[in-house]
């Protein structure tokens, strides 16, 4: 299938390579040149406007999958929407905030492109181990684009439609909450073994010993004594932990709807409190689990 990815960044660069590989004719688009020439060495067709993203696919159905943050969606799609014709298709694959979703699929459905949206997860390992995708919006542009969410699933994600628009982000966002409670939760239990009575526990053991059938045995655990094989005292990392903003939505629609969520609450006030120096050794562990899942920064930066 033909498709032009916009926005290669840690997980566009990926998604791009991985159709590529796959034998799917990738359109590489991306703001800074050097990334469109690093898809262009391993043989990705190179745009380096979006201009040249219209003209690669020469006059047949144009589908373009962004993948840029939910701070410049709507002026990225917007500018999209002036230049793409007709039929096309426009993926939102980043995390963007669901609540503006159907605004963004009537701005679209107005130019006579269909918007889909899909909540992407994977982080920097969905090159080897397959992308998890969520995905609202037209049935028949899911149905369109099967193909490549098959590609993108191998060998061990998955995909799923959902139906109405902003569902695939309403999904992928709840999912990023989860994620925040579950990482908090191991981040304070391997504080409380390494300040317990018990000195000098070897926390990287205890983490391999977990993720042997245990209960709590998981690929977050795994990242984790990884990170701790490497680092076993966190040393070089402030402890500062970002909040990208899905955990927060979610937490605004729980209270809309009277739904008390304690445990999510409380981790993100923990990033929240990071920000303003609150930093313990679990903050630090927090930090080293966004970097090993995702490349975030070790420091705190987005």
């Amino acid at each position: 299938m033909n498709i032009a990815i916009s926005g290669l960044g840690r997980m566009g660069g990926q998604i791009a390579r991985k159709l590529h590989d796959d034998g799917h004719m990738v359109i590489a688009h991306n703001r800074s040149t050097d990334k469109v020439d690093e898809a262009k060495a391993y043989g990705a067709t190179p745009a380096y406007s979006e201009q040249e993203v219209i003209q690669a696919f020469g006059g047949e159905q144009v589908i373009v999958w962004i993948m840029l943050p939910a701070n410049v969606i709507d002026k990225k799609l917007d500018e999209w929407l002036e230049i793409l014709p007709t039929g096309s298709i426009i993926i939102d694959g980043g995390n963007s905030d669901y609540r503006g979703d159907k605004a963004r699929y009537e701005r679209a459905k107005a130019k006579d492109v269909t918007l889909l949206d899909i909540g992407t997860s994977g982080g920097v390992w969905g090159l080897e181990n397959g992308f998890s995708m969520m995905i609202g919006g037209d049935q028949a542009a899911y149905d369109t684009v099967v193909p490549v969410l098959d590609t993108l699933a191998q060998p061990r994600g998955g995909h799923h439609y959902f139906g109405q628009p902003g569902s695939g982000h309403f999904v992928k966002m709840v999912h990023n909450a989860i994620e925040y409670g579950m990482m908090q939760s191991l981040a304070e239990g391997y504080r409380v073994l390494r300040e317990g009575p018990y000195k000098d526990l070897d926390l990287a053991a205890a983490g391999d010993v977990w993720q042997q059938s245990s209960v709590v045995t998981s690929w977050l655990n795994d990242l984790t004594r990884q990170a701790l094989h490497e680092n076993p005292t966190m040393d070089g990392i402030s402890g500062v932990v970002a909040e990208s903003g899905e955990a927060r939505w979610t937490l605004e629609t729980a209270k809309e709807l009277d739904i008390p969520m304690p445990a999510i609450q409380a981790a993100f006030d923990v990033r929240l409190a990071s920000q303003d120096g609150q930093t313990d050794f679990s903050t630090k562990l927090l930090a080293a689990m966004r970097a090993k899942f995702g490349g975030h920064d070790l420091n705190g930066k987005q």
